[in-house]
């Protein structure tokens, strides 16, 4: 097997059961899987290839659980700037329901460069829109492509505003459909194993874009193939008075209804879960995707994280959809989650290292992994390493660990994923960057103007 040898970082950070940090540490790596952590002389002396991490911090590779790949494409379109999430997503379906097949695909290779080069070596996706033959697979292919570890979740629409519906009856699918695209999806990319590289997850949009039905279907058919369900929740104010007004609960009284409980779901936002939800979350094992940057941008509100997490609740990061992020820079989520929770519960709410925890072993539990998230071995071989010797971190080295999330989001210097050197002196070796945002740019411009 080929062997890697990361050794020398000023810090290394393990997430480990200890949650360790070793100055001078490194790991060893053989194909996929790691086989050593720790200081020098912990570790083989060579190997087939060796990276010098000097002036550099390592750690586990950051977990995104929440996103919308294809919205990268509709980044600050001035109809959408300054809305509330409902009147956002009314500006936006029109555009989106002009989406191509190639659209997505140069969306989600996009979406997955900027991650990566932020320190994500795994993301979930949430597409829910499948208009002009546009299908999950074509983001399957473009994960694989580039390279990510990737939950590729199915999303759904299946009641539009003739029945009371959010989007447009032009973007809905039919409800049998929906399941039947879903299980061939399930049955042709899952890979349930161990250090899987692809996962499908089942993903009907929202309470509001669903029916009861389809939700009920949803969570049948995903635990009949062992797979994971996802779906958004109490995501603003207008979010909890529509679900109390057509269901008489609250999204999480109705989550529990339709089965959208337990270790293998996660939710995404929560901003406005409230304290039984909370501990419905905590006594099932539901997981919280947190997106700061959208809720802010949305002026959703401040989502209970502190609460949530002193209540056993698993909450990982996302960077959400990139039309209500605008970015989708991971390590500049973890800084905004650990700055939003201190202007919402006080300077003492989250911790520079508790909103990288946050971002590794907290996404991995969210996902329902047990093989990322941590460097120890028998771990997944996904590290990220940031360079400390440049302007971003300059003044703050009395505490390089917390300098990764005080200081200014910077791009990271190595991503390893699987094994594989994905990003090497901050460049990108699995694509052409360039090249790819400028026909992303070029395809962003003809579905906003509707050219064909």
């Amino acid at each position: 097997m080929p062997s890697l040898l990361l050794r020398n970082a000023d810090v290394l950070v393990t997430m480990d059961a200890e949650r360790r940090e070793i100055a001078g540490g490194g790991v060893y790596v053989e194909d996929n899987r790691i086989v050593a952590v720790g200081a020098p002389d912990a570790l083989p002396g060579t190997a087939d290839a060796v990276i010098e991490l000097a002036g550099h911090v390592l750690l586990p590779g950051l977990v995104n659980t929440h996103h919308h790949m294809y919205q990268t494409l509709t980044r600050a379109v001035p109809a959408a700037q300054d809305a509330d999430l409902f009147g956002w997503l009314r500006a936006l379906y029109p555009i989106w329901a002009r989406l191509t097949p190639e659209m997505v695909g140069v969306s989600t290779r996009t979406a997955m460069a900027e991650l990566m080069l932020s320190g994500c070596t795994t993301s979930s996706d949430h597409l829910y829109v499948f208009p002009n033959g546009c299908r999950l697979d074509d983001a399957i292919e473009a994960a694989d492509a580039i390279g990510m570890r990737f939950h590729a979740a199915r999303g759904a629409m299946s009641v539009g505003e003739s029945q009371g519906g959010l989007p447009p009856d032009g973007l809905v699918e039919d409800e049998a459909a929906i399941l039947a695209d879903t299980r061939r999806l399930i049955e042709r990319w899952h890979d349930p194993a161990r250090f899987a590289m692809r996962r499908i997850v089942v993903a009907p949009c929202s309470p509001f874009s669903v029916s009861r039905g389809l939700m009920r279907d949803a969570a049948a058919l995903a635990r009949a193939y062992g797979v994971s369900l996802h779906t958004h929740l109490a995501e603003n104010q207008s979010d909890v008075e529509y679900s109390r007004a057509q269901f008489g609960m609250s999204p999480a009284e109705y989550a529990a209804d339709l089965g959208f409980v337990g270790h293998d779901v996660w939710h995404a936002h929560c901003v406005k879960l409230d304290a039984p939800g909370i501990a419905l979350f905590a006594r099932t094992g539901t997981g919280v995707a947190h997106c700061p940057c959208s809720n802010m941008r949305l002026a959703s509100g401040i989502a209970p994280v502190p609460r949530m997490r002193r209540a056993g609740v698993a909450v990982g990061l996302g960077v959400d959809g990139s039309a209500s992020n605008d970015g989708g820079t991971l390590l500049g989520e973890a800084r905004q989650a650990m700055l939003l929770a201190r202007v919402g519960h006080g300077p003492a709410a989250m911790t520079a290292r508790e909103a990288l925890e946050v971002a590794t072993l907290g996404g991995a539990r969210v996902l329902n992994r047990d093989d990322i998230g941590a460097l120890a071995p028998g771990m997944a071989a996904d590290l990220v390493a940031f360079d400390l010797t440049g302007l971003e971190t300059a003044g703050a080295l009395h505490d390089p660990v917390a300098a990764l999330v005080f200081c200014a989001p910077q791009r990271v210097a190595l991503s390893v994923i699987d094994g594989r050197v994905v990003v090497r002196e901050g460049r990108l070796v699995t694509l052409d960057a360039r090249a790819l945002a400028a026909r992303h740019n070029a395809l962003a411009a003809r579905l906003v103007r509707g050219e064909s």
